[in-house]
């Protein structure tokens, strides 16, 4: 798994690429997403328009991102999920924890309507 960082606005924008399934990928997120905290940017969107696969350790890198950002005030949403990764989140009942666009853009704005990290 690759990932690439762009700010836009009030968000910081993480697109994922390749397989996301934790390990060395997953620590590098995860030292990413602190440091983001640590600059005071709380408010991520992770783009998964380019992730093929992602399995239960990937997962866990969603959740633990997802908790760090809620925690620093701010929230993790997900951008262009595709379809099996959906059926993932639905069958382990993580779509109702994450909220989901279908767009970057859709995502970015929904911090400006509602800047929350509540779902």
């Amino acid at each position: 798994m690759n990932y690439s960082l762009d700010e836009r606005y009030n968000a910081v924008v993480i697109t994922l690429k390749g397989n996301v399934m934790g390990g060395p990928d997953g620590a590098s997120l995860h030292n990413t997403l602190h440091e983001l905290r640590e600059k005071g940017k709380a408010n991520v969107v992770v783009d998964l328009g380019k992730t093929k696969f992602m399995n239960s350790s990937g997962l866990g890198m969603m959740i633990s991102g997802l908790t760090t950002m809620r925690n620093a005030g701010g929230d993790l949403r997900l951008a262009n999920v595709a379809d099996r990764i959906q059926s993932l989140l639905v069958i382990t009942k993580l779509i109702t924890v994450f909220k989901h666009y279908d767009s970057v853009e859709e995502a970015v704005q929904s911090f400006e309507d509602d800047p929350g990290g509540n779902p």
